[in-house]
């Protein structure tokens, strides 16, 4: 039996090459069917909505490759925020190679039609970070978690774009303010939740409707059943 997510992810790594010149596209298709040897028709079956959908599972390729890669990197004696640091930029730089076909993706995440399909990427790679790093968070955090280094995220990748310094410095820079600002508002809370209105934010944050949801493994793009956390 096919594996169909699989095929969706390796024919969408071997189209980044030909995105580059050709777009994300039927041409890029095209191309990564004949060197993955899958059937063009079948192949095209696997993107309903076209160049779209191919880099849509680019990106998931990238995710997939975050967590395959992540347990090799040595980040024990660092702090949980600079793990987070190095995680995202590990993400990066699993596609900094092409980086040209992440900007023809982007561009075509910013069309209006697509926005959804750019907001879903960002979330995606957000819970790739936290499930690499082990969170199991089951309550309001673990929304909240994945909203704000979705946000960050989004950003880092803009910068990144447009990013000539050695060894991405200048990302690596941004990011750093951006997860700043994100630990002031944590100290933030933790100061609310030390004063009189911390019984009411236990609360709210423990309300069922706020619980982590159930994972489904029927949906594309999800992270393999041994994955989630």
């Amino acid at each position: 039996m096919i594996d169909e997510e699989n095929t969706r992810l390796c024919l969408a790594r071997a189209a980044a090459p030909h995105a580059v010149f050709d777009g994300w596209g039927e041409a890029a298709l095209r191309a990564a069917a004949a060197e993955v040897g899958v059937e063009e028709r079948f192949a095209r079956s696997l993107f309903p909505r076209g160049g779209v959908d191919l880099a849509r599972a680019f990106h998931r390729w990238g995710d997939r490759e975050l967590l395959r890669r992540w347990p090799a990197r040595p980040v024990d004696n660092l702090r949980y925020r600079d793990r987070v640091r190095e995680a995202v930029m590990l993400r990066l730089e699993i596609v900094t190679p092409e980086r040209e076909a992440v900007r023809r993706a982007a561009a075509l995440f910013a069309l209006p039609p697509n926005l959804p399909y750019g907001a879903e990427a960002a979330w995606q790679s957000a819970d790739a970070v936290w499930t690499a790093l082990g969170d199991r968070s089951e309550d309001m955090n673990w929304h909240t978690k994945r909203l704000m280094l979705a946000g960050i995220f989004s950003a880092t990748v803009l910068a990144w774009l447009g990013d000539e310094s050695p060894d991405l410095a200048a990302t690596r820079a941004f990011l750093e303010r951006r997860i700043d600002e994100v630990m002031a508002i944590e100290k933030l809370k933790g100061r609310l939740r030390a004063g009189p209105l911390g019984p009411l934010l236990g609360r709210i944050e423990r309300a069922p409707f706020l619980a982590r949801p159930r994972p489904r493994a029927d949906l594309p793009g999800r992270l393999a059943p041994e994955q989630e956390r």
